[in-house]
């Protein structure tokens, strides 16, 4: 059974790429570079739906600068998934996952980013400033839509299927 890929799957002129990852319309609230989307479904939404089958996969055939951003996009909610307890209140995991969203990470051609054999770095400063802006609005997007999925109708504790997942590991990597 093959791995699921993104949607988003489109190459050409009209898609905006920095290095070889997608930069997508969110729906966000957070200012960042990027477009506003108006349809109801984005990368963010792709990602959460997909994130529990493709956590299984070991090997990913990337078909796209999409999938990039998916890959992207797994490997983060590991790492949220990692920073929480079965007793984390909402309220804390909120406060845990908007930090290690914020906090300093490494992009694409920075010596400790883990996954530099499958992103090409941007080819300048102002591509690498615009690079890290929209990871850092796009970690944030994502984190507080996690938060939603794992704490579904205002539970106290965190959902036990999506914790399940954190001693999952996509493609055998991790972004810490």
């Amino acid at each position: 059974m093959p791995a699921y890929h993104s949607t988003f799957i489109k190459d050409g002129p009209d898609v905006r790429t920095i290095g070889n990852f997608a930069v997508l319309p969110l729906k966000t609230q957070f200012r960042g570079p990027a477009y506003p989307s108006n349809e109801d479904y984005d990368i963010i939404d792709e990602i959460l739906d997909l994130f529990r089958a493709n956590s299984f996969f070991r090997n990913f055939e990337i078909k796209g600068p999409a999938d990039r951003t998916l890959i992207y996009g797994i490997l983060f909610i590991s790492d949220c998934l990692n920073k929480l307890k079965p007793d984390t209140s909402p309220h804390e995991a909120n406060r845990l996952l908007n930090t290690l969203a914020v906090e300093h990470f490494s992009i694409p051609g920075d010596p400790g980013f883990p996954l530099n054999s499958l992103y090409l770095p941007p080819r300048d400063r102002v591509e690498s400033d615009t690079l890290r802006a929209y990871l850092t609005q796009f970690r944030q997007e994502l984190a507080l839509r996690l938060i939603a999925r794992i704490y579904p109708n205002g539970e106290t504790v965190p959902n036990k299927y999506w914790l399940a997942f954190t001693r999952r590991r996509f493609m055998n990597k991790s972004l810490s």
